[in-house]
Parts: structure tokens; C-alpha cells; sequence
């Protein structure tokens, strides 16, 4: 029997799924911000699409896609969200350039241990509290969003959505700890940026901020302290819990969810042992997780057809080479969720098969390709406020406290086309050949 090949118009609901996400914020706000809007948008282009699949015989294709990637992907994200929302960092300190360089170092590192979106929700409003009395602090939050709400986040599949998945697809827990030259020069390199942007603002900020500044003085102190551990557990749940250490979840599904069911423990922990107090002082809500849930349920079901399609056709896309890679994952990175574009270049490079390219094989292709493909969705995420999830996150907290925020053309223009663009250029030339 011949297998049907997949038509490239049965990948329309997956683009209208990313079209939405990319200007559902930026056109029709108030519409689109109401959770219940973005699940029937999800309903409407997932259902028709899983019908379709079920009747061309692809009903395993589309049930792999729903338990194994996104129950999974949406339980780790669950969980995170829940565990750092009961951690609560309070105070306000001098707001020097050297206190606010040690908040985005400390975030950089956070964020490939509790996630880009746990390490920003965690440190966002103790930075904004740090540089209340100071005129100057926009430059702040755009380096914050690039730093910790991106870049941070690229040395464990715990740090970027599109990380988790290449891990489900086969890459080891420590495979992503290799990229930390990468993660190293990026990292470094902004954060000397910005130390030499805080310092000149700094010394043009009005004499009675900076006396303000020196007064306001309230020590920084952690609640909350035992979500660390519940966080680790999630952390030895993912490096552990899986075929690499246990081999019999390869042979038998009933311990094929043993790392979810783990991971759900820890946040059901994390419910228990935290007091509520906390989780109102860091004005916990579970619509954030509920959004990512019903817009990746879209996603996950509407990219079946996609997936199929690439793979099938990858030869004829003219991208193979490394560097081909790296900006094309990243230029779709920037305007579309770089999850699934993580995704939808990983089966582009199976598709490819050999092309004698040499090296490792990691989850199925060139260790190469694997690498290009995640440095460019986990940098590229920061070139706009909709290439990753926490950008706009915060932004929105910023703006909650009458920071000004750059429109969505003018972060692009004041900040990524002129600090980050030739950042990853120069990456590009150190690293990916």
C-alpha cells in the first residue's frame, strides 16, 4: 500500500493558528486577551484538522502528538508556573549599574533552571521596585527581557519551551549543556552592554532621584524558600525519569508517563506547603498557564499536517546547511512562538536524511542542525514582544507600573535591530559553521 503524501494545504490551520497568536495581541487586544476566546480559536482549527488526519489514517501520528508532546509540554510548564509562583523575592535596593547587572546575571543562570517565564515572573518586580526612584529604566527591562526572558535559558530543556521539545524528540537532559559557549558569549557580551548603558544613564539621572535611591533603602528577602526543593524535584524528575535510565519505559507505556506524574507531584506539593499569602503577594493567577494551554492545544494538533509535510518535502526547501538553519529557525523565531518553529525545523533536518554532514547523531539529525535549530529559536525569541511567551508578560508588568514601554515596531528598532541582531551575527561566525 502506497502512504498518502500530505498536500501542503492541510497546513492552513496551523499558519491561521500562528497568524492569530502573531497579531491577535497587536489588533484586536481586548478580544483576544479573554482566555476563552483563544480556546475556541483553538477548537475551531484543531477539530476540522484532527478529523481530517483521523480519516486519512493518521490517527497515531495525531495521538503521539497530543499525549507525548503536549500533555507532556504543558505538565512541565504547569508545574514550573505553579513552583516559582510560590516564591516571592521582596525588597528594594540601591539601584546602582552594578546591582542591576548582578539581578540579570542571577536571572540569566535562573532561567535555564526554572524556565525563561520562572526566572522572569520571579525577578521582574523586585528590578522594577530596585529602579522606582530612577528616571532611566527602560533600557533595563529591554535588556531583562532579552536576558532573562531568553537567552538565559539555553543550557537545559527546562529553560525554553523549544528546548523541551527537541528533549522530547530525543536529545538528552545534559546534550543541551554543550551550547555553553553559546550561552556564555551571548549572555556575557549583553550583559557588558548594558552595564556601559546603565552607567551612562545612571550619571544622567536627576541628583534628587539618586538621594531618593540612597534612602529607599529595604532589604532583599526570599519566601517561600521550600519550592526550591519542589523545583529540583522537577529538575532530577526531566534529567532522570526517562528511556535513557529507565529502559523499561521504552518497552512498556504504562511507565510512560512516570516523569509527568512526578513533576505533577512536585506541583501538588508546592500547592500544599506554600502558604497563600505568598501566592497573593506575587498576585498568582493561573490564566497565564491556562492561555499557554489552550493556544498550544491549537498548536499541537494543527501542526500534525505541517510536520508531515516538511518532512516529506525537505529536500526542495533549499535549507541545509547549518547556518541556513540557525536564521531561518531564528527569523521565525522572532514573529511566530518559537516552540513550534523548533519543532517544525527539527523535522525539516529528518526529513533531509544524510547529508553527510558528519558528526553526532542527536534526536535523529546532525548534532549541528540540533544545535543551529536551538540557539536560533531561544535567541532569536527576543527579537520581538511575541517571539517568546514571557516578552510580553513583561512588558505588561512593566507598564502596570508606568514604565513606558517601546511599541512593538519601536522595540524592534531601538533595541533588537541594533544590539541583538549583531550579537547573534557575530555568533553566528564564532559558532555555527
Amino acid at each position: 500500500m502506497i502512504e498518502k503524501t500530505m498536500p501542503l494545504w492541510a497546513s492552513i490551520p496551523f499558519v491561521i493558528m500562528l497568524a492569530m497568536i502573531a497579531v491577535g495581541p497587536l489588533t484586536f487586544h481586548h478580544w483576544w486577551e479573554n482566555n476563552r476566546n483563544k480556546l475556541i480559536v483553538s477548537l475551531v482549527l484543531g477539530i476540522p484538522t484532527a478529523v481530517y488526519l483521523i480519516v486519512q489514517g493518521l490517527t497515531e501520528a495525531l495521538l503521539h502528538q497530543v499525549f507525548y508532546d503536549y500533555i507532556p509540554f504543558i505538565i512541565l510548564l504547569g508545574a514550573l508556573f505553579t513552583i516559582t509562583g510560590g516564591i516571592h523575592l521582596k525588597g528594594d535596593i540601591q539601584a546602582k549599574p552594578s546591582t542591576n547587572l548582578i539581578f540579570l546575571a542571577i536571572g540569566a543562570v535562573l532561567a535555564s533552571i526554572m524556565g525563561t517565564t520562572g526566572a522572569a515572573m520571579l525577578l521582574i518586580r523586585p528590578v522594577i521596585r530596585t529602579n522606582s526612584e530612577r528616571k532611566y529604566k527602560v533600557h533595563t527591562i529591554l535588556f531583562f527581557i532579552a536576558i532573562v526572558a531568553n537567552c538565559g535559558g539555553l543550557l537545559t530543556p527546562l529553560g525554553d519551551p523549544p528546548l523541551f521539545l527537541l528533549y522530547l524528540r530525543g536529545a538528552s537532559f545534559d546534550w543541551f549543556l554543550h551550547m555553553w559557549p553559546e550561552w556564555l558569549f551571548v549572555n556575557g557580551v549583553l550583559l557588558l552592554i548594558y552595564l556601559a548603558v546603565d552607567t551612562y544613564f545612571h550619571k544622567k539621572e536627576p541628583a534628587s532621584n539618586i538621594v531618593a535611591d540612597k534612602t529607599q533603602i529595604e532589604p532583599i528577602r526570599i519566601t517561600g524558600n521550600i519550592n526550591f526543593l519542589f523545583l529540583l524535584g522537577v529538575v532530577l524528575s526531566v534529567a532522570f525519569l526517562n528511556q535513557q535510565y529507565i529502559h523499561a519505559i521504552h518497552d512498556n507505556h504504562a511507565f510512560g508517563f512516570i516523569r509527568e506524574i512526578a513533576i505533577l507531584a512536585m506541583a501538588v506539593l508546592s500547592l500544599i506547603f506554600t502558604k497563600k499569602s505568598l501566592r497573593v503577594e506575587n498576585k498568582f493567577t493561573w490564566e497565564p498557564i491556562k492561555e499557554v494551554a489552550f493556544l498550544f492545544l491549537g498548536i499541537f494538533v494543527t501542526m500534525v499536517p505541517a510536520l508531515k509535510y516538511l518532512a516529506e518535502n525537505a529536500a526542495s526547501f533549499g535549507i541545509e546547511t547549518p547556518v541556513q538553519f540557525y536564521y531561518a529557525t531564528g527569523a521565525l523565531s522572532s514573529f511566530l512562538d518559537n516552540a513550534p518553529t523548533a519543532v517544525s525545523f527539527h523535522n525539516l533536518a529528518l526529513g533531509l536524511g544524510d547529508l553527510h554532514i558528519g558528526g553526532k547523531i542527536v534526536a535523529g539529525i546532525p548534532e549541528i542542525l540540533l544545535t543551529a535549530i536551538s540557539v536560533g529559536a531561544v535567541f532569536f525569541g527576543a527579537m520581538t514582544y511575541i517571539g517568546n511567551g514571557p516578552n510580553f508578560m513583561v512588558k505588561a508588568i512593566a507598564e502596570e507600573n508606568k514604565i513606558d514601554m517601546p511599541s512593538f515596531f519601536g522595540y524592534m528598532i531601538k533595541f533588537t535591530l541594533i544590539i541583538l541582531l549583531p550579537v547573534y551575527i557575530i555568533t553566528q561566525l564564532l559558532f555555527i559553521h
